[in-house]
């Protein structure tokens, strides 16, 4: 079994928020029910695992903001003048906030198990997981990762066709 990371070891809950489509609000739903939790007293982040389209950074109004180290990892960029709501997205380390990510799938999920290991979240009582659209390898790799955690469960975005 792979060494398990204390980073997220004061994080109470993890929910996903999955869909089997692009367009259906995951990211929406996912910065809102972060601010709905928050707004009820919770601590929360969120992480951004859709790597081709990170658009919670644009939707806080942090996408200018930048990522930094500490002894235990990645800091994420903490979101408001109370820094309310911890947020990592791999928005804060291209260059452009509009760069594309054109990776296969090896690397793409390298980057998400070292979002899983290396960010220091702290003590949170939910961490949101907005994934990509569809039903890809990104998925599977983010459910792996998270497998030694407490996985809260799963919301499925859908609509109505």
């Amino acid at each position: 079994l792979p060494e398990r990371s204390t980073n997220l070891l004061g994080v109470r809950h993890i929910v996903l928020v999955l869909s089997g489509k692009g367009g259906v609000g995951k990211s929406t739903l996912s910065t809102e029910l972060a601010l709905a939790l928050r707004h009820r007293g919770h601590r929360v982040g969120i992480l951004d695992v859709d790597l081709c389209g990170p658009s919670i950074p644009r939707m806080l109004r942090v996408q200018d903001r930048a990522v930094h180290q500490c002894d235990s990892g990645w800091v994420p960029v903490f979101v408001g003048q109370d820094r309310a709501i911890a947020l990592m997205s791999i928005g804060f380390l291209l260059e452009q906030p509009d760069d594309a990510v054109v990776w296969r799938g090896p690397k793409k999920n390298a980057l998400i198990k070292q979002f899983v290991t290396d960010v220091a979240w702290g003590d949170l009582d939910f961490l949101i997981v907005d994934t990509p659209p569809g039903t890809s390898d990104e998925h599977i790799s983010t459910v792996e990762a998270l497998r030694p955690y407490r996985l809260l469960g799963a919301i499925l975005v859908t609509t109505p066709q």
